[in-house]
Formats: C-alpha cells, sequence, structure tokens
C-alpha cells in the first residue's frame, strides 16, 4: 500500500512536469514558428516566385533555408485556397491542406495547435503571403511536433529523472522501514488478521452474559461489554472516558480504579447487588490497567435476605420454645411439691406478663406480622440478657403485604444486630421506634452498646464488613440487606452514634 501510494505521487509529478514541459514547448516554439513563417512571408523572393509556374522549385532554396535556421519539422508554402505549392516534404506538394482554426486567410498571422499528415501533433504558426497591393497571393506555414513523452519529461527539468529515482528510492526504503516497525509492533499479523481479531473479540464480549470493563493506568474506560453496561446504568458513549465522569458509586469508582486485584467485592449499584471480580492486566512487563468482571447477585441477595428472615423467625420460635419449657418445668416442679397456690401465683404473674408486652404492642403496632416479630423479638432479646422496649410514640398502621414484609425482614436484621451489639454490656436496653411521617415508614433501632465505628460509618452496610468475629458461611450479610430493601423501595438507611448505635431507615408507604 505505501508502495503504491509512493508510486502514484511520482506518476503525479511526473504528470505534472510533462505538462509543464508541455506547455513552455507550445509558448516558446509556437511563437518560434510564426516568427519563420512571417520572415518567409516577408522575403521579396517568395512573394515574387509564388505566383510563378514552378514555384515547388523555384520556393525550395527558402523553405530549406527556413528550415534549416528554425528547427521546423514541416515548412510549407501554400496558394490562398490552401493548395501546396511548395514544401520540405515534397510529397505534399498540389495537396490541399487542412489549415483546421488558423485565422491566416483573414491576412493574419496564427499560432495553434494542428495534426499533420502522419496523425502527429504539432504546435503551427502561419503568416499571411501579402502583394504590394496588400492582396494575399500566399500562405506561409511552419510546423514543428511535439516531443515524444519522454522527451518532455528530461527535458522538464535537468535532473528530474534523477530527482525521482531518488525519491522512489527513498519511497521504497521508507516503506520498508515502516512496514518493519509495523510488523515487530503487531506481532507480524497482517491486516485481515486484525479483523478477525476484531469481529471474534467483539463477538466475544458482546456475547457472555457477565459484564466485562477495562480500564487503563489513567483511569480512562477502554472497553466495555453490554452486560456491563446494563448492570453499571452506562450509556453508549463511555469508552475513553474517566470513570470519576461516569456518575457511578464512590465505592464503584474505587473498585475499577483500584489497579490490584479483587475477589468477589459485593456493592450495590442502584438496585442491584453486584460481584466485582478484578485482575491487573499488563502486556510484556508493562501494566496496561485493569479487568474487571462483574456479576448480578440480586436475586441471590433476596433469597439470602428472606433465609435470614426464616432464619430470625426460627431463632425467635426457639426462644418462645426454650422460655415456655423453662416456665413449664417450673410449673411442674411447684405442682411436684404440692404448691398449688404459687402456681396460680406464677400462672397469673406469667399471663399478666405476657398479655402487658402484647398489649404494648398491639396498641402502637396496627400491623399483624410487625407486632408478632416485635413481641417475638423481646422473647429473644430477654433470652440474651437485653431488655427490647418499643417507644411510646410508635405509631404504625396496617401495611400493605410486601410492605409488611420488607418491613419485617429490616427490623428483624437491626434488632438482631443491636441485641449482639449491647448484650453482656451494664443494663443492656434496645428501643425501637415505628411512626408514619409525610407517607413514609420512620424505623430507628438504638441501642446502648460500643456504637460503630468511626471509619465504619460507610464501609458498615458493604457486604463483608463486620465487627463481630467470623463464623462458617461469612458474616456482614444483614445490613447490606437491609440497604438492598431500602434502595429498592426508593427509602434510605443511615447509622449515627449516639451513646451507641441509631439506624434510621425511611421507607415509602406502600397503600394496602
Amino acid at each position: 500500500m505505501q508502495l503504491a501510494v509512493v508510486a502514484v505521487v511520482l506518476v503525479i509529478v511526473g504528470a505534472i512536469s510533462v505538462r509543464q514541459s508541455t506547455t513552455t514547448f507550445s509558448a516558446e516554439r509556437g511563437a518560434q514558428m510564426r516568427s519563420v513563417a512571417e520572415y518567409l512571408a516577408n522575403l521579396s523572393v517568395v512573394r515574387q516566385q509564388v505566383t510563378s509556374r514552378d514555384a515547388a522549385r523555384d520556393l525550395a532554396p527558402s523553405i530549406d533555408r527556413a528550415l534549416s535556421l528554425s528547427g521546423a519539422t514541416d515548412v510549407t508554402i501554400a496558394g490562398p485556397d490552401g493548395v501546396v505549392l511548395s514544401s520540405s516534404d515534397p510529397q505534399v506538394v498540389g495537396e490541399r491542406i487542412d489549415l483546421g482554426d488558423s485565422r491566416v486567410r483573414e491576412g493574419r498571422g496564427w499560432i495553434g495547435d494542428v495534426v499533420d499528415d502522419d496523425g502527429k501533433r504539432a504546435v503551427a504558426g502561419h503568416a499571411p503571403i501579402l502583394a504590394d497591393d496588400g492582396e494575399l497571393i500566399g500562405l506561409s506555414l511552419a510546423h514543428q511536433r511535439y516531443p515524444t513523452t519522454w522527451q518532455r519529461l528530461t527535458d522538464a527539468a535537468p535532473d528530474l529523472v534523477l530527482f525521482l529515482g531518488v525519491g522512489a528510492l527513498l519511497g521504497a526504503a521508507g516503506s520498508w522501514l515502516v512496514a518493519r516497525l509495523v510488523k515487530r509492533r503487531t506481532r507480524g499479523l497482517e491486516p485481515h488478521e486484525f479483523a478477525t481479531l476484531a469481529d471474534h473479540r467483539e463477538a466475544l464480549l458482546h456475547s457472555i452474559r457477565e459484564g466485562v470493563i477495562a480500564v487503563g493506568t489513567d483511569d480512562r474506560v477502554t472497553m466495555v461489554n453490554d452486560s456491563a453496561r446494563e448492570l453499571l446504568g452506562l450509556g453508549r458513549d463511555v469508552v475513553g472516558r474517566r470513570l470519576d465522569t461516569l456518575g457511578l458509586p464512590g465505592q464503584v469508582v474505587e473498585v475499577l480504579g483500584g489497579g490490584g486485584d479483587a475477589q468477589d467485592a459485593v456493592l450495590l449499584v442502584r438496585d442491584r447487588v453486584v460481584v466485582f471480580n478484578q485482575r491487573a492486566a499488563a502486556s510484556r512487563g508493562e501494566g496496561i490497567g485493569t479487568v474487571t468482571t462483574m456479576r448480578d447477585r440480586t436475586e441471590l441477595v433476596s433469597m439470602q435476605s428472606q433465609l435470614s428472615s426464616n432464619l430470625s423467625i426460627t431463632d425467635t420460635l426457639r426462644a418462645q420454645t426454650h422460655e415456655f419449657a423453662n416456665q413449664l418445668h417450673t410449673i411442674s416442679g411447684l405442682v411436684q411439691l404440692g404448691e398449688y397456690d404459687e402456681v396460680t401465683s406464677l400462672v397469673g404473674v406469667l399471663t399478666r406478663r405476657r398479655a402487658e408486652i402484647t398489649d404494648a404492642v398491639t396498641q402502637r403496632i396496627a400491623d399483624p406480622a410487625v407486632a408478632a416479630l416485635v413481641i417475638a423479638k423481646s422473647s429473644v432479646a430477654a433470652e440474651a440478657g437485653v431488655r427490647l422496649d418499643l417507644s411510646p410514640g410508635s405509631a404504625l398502621p396496617a401495611l400493605a403485604t410486601p410492605t409488611s414484609a420488607d418491613l419485617t425482614t429490616i427490623i428483624g436484621n437491626l434488632v438482631d444486630n443491636a441485641v449482639d451489639a449491647c448484650k453482656g454490656g451494664p443494663a443492656p436496653v434496645v428501643e425501637v421506634e415505628l411512626t408514619v411521617v409525610d407517607a413514609a415508614i420512620v424505623l430507628e433501632v438504638r441501642d446502648n452498646g460500643p456504637g460503630v465505628p468511626a471509619d465504619m460509618v460507610d464501609s458498615v452496610f458493604v457486604r463483608g464488613t463486620s465487627t463481630k468475629p467470623d463464623v462458617p458461611g461469612g458474616r456482614g450479610i444483614g445490613l447490606p440487606l437491609v440497604r438492598l430493601i431500602c434502595t429498592q423501595r426508593g427509602g434510605s438507611v443511615t447509622v449515627d452514634r449516639d451513646n451507641g448505635a441509631v439506624f434510621r431507615v425511611r421507607l415509602p408507604q406502600e397503600v394496602p
């Protein structure tokens, strides 16, 4: 391709040179041919002999002299009717010459191009031969053929052929060096192989279900497939843009631009739970950026949410079973001892206590599922040595079933975390407050435990983050689930430090 371009350039240069040479030849030799024709027409011997009977012989010496002095190809003298009287080419004597566009018969000199008898193009100069009284008695014609293309090319400039040859050699050498450099940089691949690789790359990237995004060392996106665009909510024009201009959450930008390896990092992107895995990319030992794959785990996390809720209910039932078993054992012992009055008194106390708890909850919480959860969690908290209180300012109406189910999951996770945080401390207390403000459910769960560390206020809602010891299956699931539910429903969750931890949830109310 490069050699072809060099060849085309050389051909164009040569063509321009030939054209310039032709123009120069036409201008210079045309004037010369007109001068020769006028010189011959002004000779007295020519004017005297042009009308003689043997004009071909009488005019021949003058024609030969003009021919030798001018370098013309043909010199001809014709009559006013265009019939050749004498010529440097004796074979045309007596023939009628084609004057073309010449205006010499009008008594004017003329310069132009003509085609001679051999069909070759020539530059011509014509002049009228006039008698003393001004009568047109003959025509003086001088022609010179155009040189060949090669002659015009070599005449264009003395060293043009040399210049074109040197240019061709330099162009060929440069093309060879560029081709070597390109092949070295492209590992010897040909253009059609690049096209094949690009087609395969596009097909692979856009057909896999996992999201893939590549980021360069300058934090600019170099590649992204369709799944990644969908998971991250990106548009079509993200390639080449910096990560901090894409409108992604800060934690996602931090992971994508981290420059290192990340394994199973779980982040919340809009209303999706996305798992990120990142590897550093290098070429010939030099880092060129990172490649990050991502998978949507929203459905899996929702299932974990349901399992977590079921586990919470199981723990609650187990705590109540344990509490009832202890009470039955006590009643059984008193019966065996015959202390029937004590049995009556104990049953009355237990009944009143259960009724007080139930009345305190149901008077403030009209939703059966939420009320049942709070009552059950009080038993779980009591088993852990923690007092669970419902704020006197609480007031919650009946909720739609989906909202009620999500709210029970949120309360269960927050209460369990609060109980775990403050148990074992002095006078551990967990307080729950449920209200409705501006058509939104507002939940506050407070505890008097050590609180959330200042450096974990932002990361506490990220999966895997926990202040508690690791257990089989991992920790740090409850709060990310709470945040996921709130985000999916258009709500929010925050945490403050106020003599412990205060979690505030705002959830839009759905009309039942």
